[in-house]
Parts: structure tokens; C-alpha cells; sequence
């Protein structure tokens, strides 16, 4: 049945349109958009926000999105998707909160805002978020990730002439530089995943291990999330013991798993505790993008400490 619109129809699409956080220019329909992006020929940025209480979302979209020179300078390269997961949900249908539940679901996210640069098929090539600088700063900056489609392509283009263990290194290659979550390659790239493993059977890329590392991971994950939900720490506690040290799951999860046994002992107010194993954590792989954030987390916790301290607090500190 074909959809009749109406003037009074129009005139509330009209007055939806100025509810978007970024203002004019925005469109919440995802399936609209990429059939816009392919008519087009452009890409999506994709606004996965929090409009009425995430402060970085609505800093974001103050200083950058609602700005003009932010929409005059995406206007050539992107069709703009906002996915709002607002805490009062009558600012949008049933519908919009079925598809943002469902895309947050498949593209992985896991904090607002997240902004994802995908292609139009909705595939994704690169992610960010807040950035500091204003609008022409920022679109600078998404002009900067784009190029990382370009080099996927040609990256792909020259995969289809390669054979063998090359191929695979050049698929491997050209995923890894996107920088995506594992999650996010796992959804959108299968087909590359099987050519990698139909060109690679031995796994000399190591790229199979690294994708069966993260599926038992996110196992790990499931299973410590319900002891979280129980408040059991003292459980939670041992089941990361063992995943350190029977898991194998490879360098950079294992230093993953030894920052949540920090932030596990954090919860149980076990200060001195938790430092350690952050230390133990930098200590493991000090050059990683992960080490970087150790440091800053330890002096977070080490403010906390002070403030139980003076405030008399109940924390259980090891001797």
C-alpha cells in the first residue's frame, strides 16, 4: 500500500526534524539514509548519542554539529544519521527505539557519543567521538578518516589479484587499519574473514587465533557480568584469576583482563590492591594503546583512596 502524505503529515515531519540534537540536516530513518548515501554517492556519520543526558553528546553537538561550518563541510561527503538513546523515550516512536536498540546492538557500542563513518552500505571504516577545536577542526579531522575507506578499497582491490598467504596478509592489513573493534570487523567484513581463512589456512597471519581469542573472551565477559549482577566480587574476582592464567588469549586481552581484576578490587575497596594490578597491568605490555590510559587510572584511584581516607571510610585495605 503506498503511504499518502499529507500537508499535516509534511508539517510534522517538518517539526520532528528540528527536535534532532544537531538540528537541521539529520535524519533518525537509517534505511532512508543509506539509500540516500548510495543515490549520493557519499558515506554516513552516524551519531550514536545520548541527547538529554550524556554531557559529552550534547557538548559535541553545542560546539560541532549544530554549527554551520560543520554542516557546510560534511555536506559534500555525508548523509547525517543520529541514533538516539535518549532516557525520555517520547521524543521518539516505538519504531526509531526498536531500530536504535537494534543498530547500537549490531555496531557494538559501548559508550556515548560514538560517531561512526561507514560507507553506504553501512559498513564501517572508522570511529570517533568528542574531539576538542570546533567545527572546521573537526571536520578536518573526519576528512583525515576518510582516507582510511580509500586505503580499504585499494587494499581489497589489490587482495583479488593476491593469492595465498598474501592475499591474506592484505585483507588482514587492510582491517587492522581501520581500527575498528573486533566485534564491528566480525559483523560487517564476513566476507573478507572467510577469504582471509580460505587464503590462510594454516594461520600464519595469526588472524583466526586473534578472532577465536575474542569470541572466548566475550564468553569470559557474559560469565563475569553475571557475577557482577550478583555483586559477587569475591567470585568475579576468581573468575579473572583463572582467565589470566589458563585463558591464552593472547597479549593485548590478557592486559585487558588484568586492568578489570584492578577495577575489581577497586569496587572492594582494596586501593593498594588495585594499584598493583594496574602496575602489574603497564608492566605486562608498557607500550600498548591501553598502557597509556594506566597511568590516569591510577591517579583516579589514588584521589579516591585519599578522599576515604579522610572521609573515615570502611575501605579494606591489604596488609
Amino acid at each position: 500500500m503506498k503511504q499518502i502524505v499529507t500537508p499535516i503529515c509534511a508539517a510534522l515531519v517538518a517539526l520532528h526534524a528540528v527536535a534532532f540534537a544537531g538540528g537541521e540536516g539529520w535524519t533518525s530513518d537509517f534505511e532512508a539514509a543509506k539509500k540516500q548515501a548510495s543515490e549520493l554517492k557519499k558515506d554516513l556519520l552516524i551519531d550514536f548519542t545520548g541527547s538529554d543526558w550524556c554531557g559529552w553528546c550534547i557538548k559535541l553537538n553545542d560546539e560541532v554539529f549544530s554549527k554551520d561550518p560543520f554542516k557546510e563541510g560534511v555536506k559534500d561527503d555525508f548523509v547525517l544519521v543520529e541514533i538516539d538513546s535518549p532516557r525520555d523515550k517520547s521524543k521518539l516512536s516505538e519504531e526509531t527505539i526498536k531500530q536504535n536498540e537494534e543498530l547500537g546492538e549490531k555496531y557494538g557500542i559501548q559508550g556515548y557519543p560514538t560517531i561512526l563513518l561507514t560507507d553506504a552500505e553501512g559498513r564501517p571504516y572508522a570511529g570517533t567521538g568528542y574531539q576538542e577545536g570546533g567545527p572546521v577542526k573537526y571536520v578536518e579531522h573526519l576528512d583525515e578518516l576518510r582516507a582510511r575507506k580509500i586505503a580499504r578499497n585499494e587494499a581489497f582491490k589489490k587482495a583479488e589479484e593476491a593469492e595465498g598467504v598474501e592475499k591474506a596478509k592484505l585483507l588482514v592489513s587492510a582491517l587492522k587499519a581501520m581500527e575498528l573493534e573486533e566485534d564491528q570487523i566480525s559483523a560487517f567484513y564476513g566476507d573478507e574473514i572467510e577469504a582471509i581463512k580460505k587464503a590462510d589456512p594454516k594461520d600464519e597471519t595469526g588472524f583466526a587465533k586473534r578472532l577465536a581469542d575474542k569470541e572466548r573472551f566475550n564468553k569470559f565477559q557474559d560469565e563475569l557480568m553475571g557475577y557482577g549482577r550478583n555483586q559477587d566480587h569475591e567470585g568475579a574476582l576468581a573468575h579473572v584469576d583463572k582467565g589470566i592464567k589458563e585463558g591464552d588469549f593472547g597479549q593485548e586481552i590478557t592486559q585487558q583482563m588484568m586492568v578489570t581484576r584492578g577495577m575489581i578490587l577497586l569496587q572492594m575497596k582494596k586501593f593498594d590492591d588495585a594499584l598493583k594490578s594496574l602496575d602489574d597491568a603497564k608492566d605486562y605490555d608498557p607500550d600498548s594503546a591501553m598502557a597509556g590510559n594506566i597511568d590516569r587510572m591510577k591517579s583516579q584511584i589514588e584521589t579516591m583512596k585519599e578522599q576515604a581516607a579522610g572521609g573515615g571510610g570502611d575501605e579494606e585495605e591489604s596488609e
